[in-house]
């Protein structure tokens, strides 16, 4: 999400826009634009909260009495000194810039920090599909606190239709509801996937790139590998909670020998790119950009069939590279994609997602001078 916010922010600057990037939250290595132009900022929000004394309270109040018997409700405290806070952070940054004409909030995390601020110009970026199962009054206020009025943006339309059963069944509406995909910074990635990297393997694989948990089911792409057949080795690029468990089912597969656990990158480009072909194995995705990644990178793509957007990316000439999501049909998808010669990529293919694109689409929902002051926020 950090890395789409920065491809954002430089898609602004690139279009000729005054583009600003704020960082709402401290992380140890942060990324930083591509553009020149893109001016940074950090708000310690949850310590200047705290510092108003009445946040500190509030922020008590909800862990000790709200949090306990509510799962995940802490931000209902901390966020309404956070919305004030950010308030006038925004008061005194347009005394010193000018008028802010769009402002983007990316992810729920980003939301419940500023849950109460409310302002027209505001764009809320919903990155996943919301997951409904059934109503309860949690969800509901939940709901109502993060999405009620607001003006909210999703990445694909399976993750807007998500919304819209959201919006029956937990009883909340927008202000207004567009699809805008993730940019796709070719020109970027193809200079980062050129990087020299020493320990990549000498001769052709299948690559994964993603967090090792549940959700991305590697589980079902190291069996499908191993009733693949196939003799290119397999590369997971990417760390998390399930490396152990599926260091320990490769062993049981009997496939460890061609499995290989490359750990995160902070360059995961060049094992895109040196790929024979990338697989995307998860059980649902808001978008799955690594798939226009991997298409920059040069490579073809494998997918299964899974709620959320991969079907906005792999449509058209690409739509028989989705697979059902089932052992037995990856498998099959393997065999079939490895055969032969590396196929040639369209740059046709990624049209959608060219950052100018994506860009102008935040800025024609209502007409805005020509010269226009966006701020991304983390």
């Amino acid at each position: 999400m950090e890395r789409v916010a920065v491809n954002l922010a430089d898609a602004f600057a690139e279009a000729g826009h005054e583009s600003h990037l704020l960082s709402l939250r401290q992380v140890d290595r942060p990324l930083t634009p591509e553009h020149p132009k893109v001016q940074q900022h950090r708000l310690a929000l949850r310590w200047w909260s705290r510092l108003t004394g009445v946040g500190l309270v509030l922020e008590l109040l909800a862990r000790l009495l709200l949090n306990p018997f509510i799962k995940r409700s802490l931000f209902l405290g901390t966020g309404i000194m956070g919305g004030m806070v950010f308030w006038l952070w925004l008061k005194a940054f347009e005394r010193r810039h000018g008028r802010v004409d769009r402002i983007v909030f990316r992810g729920i995390g980003t939301f419940e920090l500023v849950w109460t601020f409310r302002d027209d110009r505001a764009r809320y970026v919903l990155e996943n599909i919301l997951h409904v199962h059934g109503t309860n009054w949690r969800r509901r206020l939940f709901a109502r606190c993060l999405y009620q009025g607001r003006h909210l943006v999703t990445v694909s339309g399976g993750v807007a239709e998500s919304v819209r059963k959201a919006m029956r069944v937990w009883h909340f509406e927008l202000a207004s509801l567009n699809v805008i995909p993730n940019p796709c910074p070719i020109a970027s990635i193809r200079r980062q996937m050129v990087e020299s990297v020493p320990d990549l393997p000498e001769r052709p694989y299948i690559v994964n790139v993603a967090r090792l948990v549940p959700a991305k089911d590697q589980e079902l792409l190291l069996r499908a590998y191993a009733a693949s057949g196939v003799d290119y080795p397999l590369v997971l690029v990417g760390e998390g909670q399930e490396r152990e468990r599926l260091e320990a089912l490769s062993q049981e597969l009997g496939i460890a020998e061609k499995v290989i656990f490359a750990g995160q990158r902070t360059n995961p480009y060049p094992w895109m790119h040196h790929a024979r072909l990338f697989v995307l194995s998860s059980r649902f995705e808001g978008m799955g950009i690594v798939l226009f990644e991997a298409l920059a990178c040069g490579t073809p793509v494998l997918s299964v069939d899974c709620p959320g957007g991969i079907r906005e990316i792999l449509k058209g000439e690409l739509a028989s590279c989705v697979v059902p999501h089932d052992n037995k049909s990856l498998a099959e998808g393997i065999r079939t994609a490895v055969h032969g010669k590396k196929p040639p990529i369209k740059e046709s293919w990624l049209d959608d997602f060219q950052p100018e694109t994506v860009a102008q689409s935040f800025l024609t929902e209502q007409k805005i001078s020509s010269t226009i002051s966006t701020r991304t926020f983390l």
